[in-house]
Parts: structure tokens; sequence; C-alpha cells
């Protein structure tokens, strides 16, 4: 029964029951992931590979490159365009698992679709819990130095708390969740430039949720979460994937 639930969801996600490109009139399509589960990692491709295959040329935003290396990215690609592996070794670093990646890398390669650096960096999300969104010297331009919206801080102070399973001093949580909402506006910064082209951005479903992550910063967005678990009314579609094997995250806290 799940099998046939998660190959539904891909056909209907990659329009393999029409003609159309599926994500035509969207500006923006955001596609989350569970960072460790393979087959969502696999679900997605399917559905953007499909797409692109049908026509569409989106720019690709990833999570999985900071946006202070976005120059490096496009050195590496231009020294060897057609070597996805050269690319990550030079710029991707060791903490995403880019196995799973690769396969995108290489259908942008292929197609000479855009690959953008989408995240904040560990070292100004640092300065943000430290020190304020003010700190940023992009603050303004994020959107960050007018009233969030209502609800959100708080929002994200109880993901962070629960991500974390309870056990994070109170004192950090306000700048962690702030670290967060920084995290999304940047994301979204960098896809403007795309809104004519289409961009999709590749990022935890966290990231891509209706209710606290970049859409809220986005106009004309389509969210599509790869879940384990179902979480009502927070992506305009949701892909329930079988849970990955993993250690209890809480355990080595």
């Amino acid at each position: 029964m799940y099998k046939k639930f998660l190959l539904c969801s891909v056909l209907v996600l990659a329009g393999c029951a029409t003609s159309n490109v599926p994500f035509a009139g969207k500006s923006y399509v955001l596609m989350g992931e569970v960072h460790d589960n393979a087959l969502g990692h696999q679900a997605r491709f399917k559905a953007l590979e499909q797409a692109v295959q049908q026509g569409w040329r989106p720019a690709i935003a990833m999570e999985q490159f900071d946006r202070e290396r976005q120059a490096e990215l496009d050195q590496a690609r231009s020294e060897q365009p057609n070597n996805p592996d050269y690319l990550i070794q030079k710029v991707g670093g060791s903490r995403w698992d880019w196995s799973l990646y690769r396969p995108v890398i290489e259908l942008a390669l292929r197609y000479d679709l855009p690959i953008v650096a989408a995240n904040l960096s560990r070292k100004d999300a640092s300065v943000v819990v430290k020190q304020g969104v003010s700190a940023l010297a992009d603050a303004q331009e994020l959107g960050l130095m007018q009233p969030l919206p209502a609800g959100l801080l708080a929002a994200q102070r109880e993901e962070v708390r629960v991500g974390h399973c309870g056990k994070l001093p109170e004192n950090l949580l306000d700048g962690m969740a702030l670290a967060q909402i920084a995290r999304d506006t940047a994301m979204a910064k960098v896809m403007k430039p795309y809104q004519t082209r289409g961009v999709v951005l590749l990022a935890g479903n966290g990231h891509v949720r209706r209710d606290v992550g970049v859409p809220l910063w986005l106009p004309n967005t389509l969210s599509l979460g790869f879940v384990e678990a179902s979480h009502k009314d927070i992506f305009d579609q949701e892909n329930l994937i079988a849970p990955a094997q993993r250690a209890d995250p809480c355990a080595g806290l």
C-alpha cells in the first residue's frame, strides 16, 4: 500500500498524466526533504527530472550551498562544466551526504540550469544567535528590520525547542529561532532574481512550510513537503515517505 501511494504521489508531481509542465505558472517551487531519507530524495528527484524533461528550465536553489560560495560554485562549474563530482569536491564540504544531491547537480549541468547557493552560513547564523538580526550586513534588505509576521517568532521558537528535544537552555531559543527565520529570508532573497524564469528550492521541510518558512517571504509559491509523518495544512502538497532507519536523535543530547 505504501509503495503504491508513494508512486502515485510522484506521478502526480511529475505530471505523468498530462502533457503540461506540472509547475507552470509558479515562480517559486519549494521542494522539501528529510535530510537523511534516501527514499524522499529519490521521489523528489524523479518529480524534478520529469518536469525538466517536459520542458521546465528553472534555476535550482540549494540549501546545501552557503550563499557566500556562489562565486566558487560558478568557478568550479566553468572549469569542468560536465563534472558534478568536481563541483562537489570544490564547494561541497563535509556537512552533507552528497550522494543524495549528486543527481540534482548532474541534472542541472546536463540541462545548463543555474545552481544557486541559497543558505545562510553557519557563521552568519551564529552572529544572529549571539547579536540578533541587526548584526547581519543585509538585514534591511532581507526584511528583518521590519516587524515579523504575527506569531512567527513564537512558532519558530517552539520548533527549535522541539527539534532539540526540549534540552536547549531557554536563553538560546529566541536567538536560534531568529537564525532560522534569517535562513528563510536569505533563501527567499537569492531566489527573487529568477522569478521570471522560475526557480525551485531544495531544502529541509521546515524551510518550505507555508506557515513559518520561505513562502512567507515570496509570492506565488508552490510548497511540496516530503515527510515521514503527516502534517496537516502546512504544505500545498504533502508526500508521505517511509521513515529512514536512524538512531534516536535525542539520545545524545
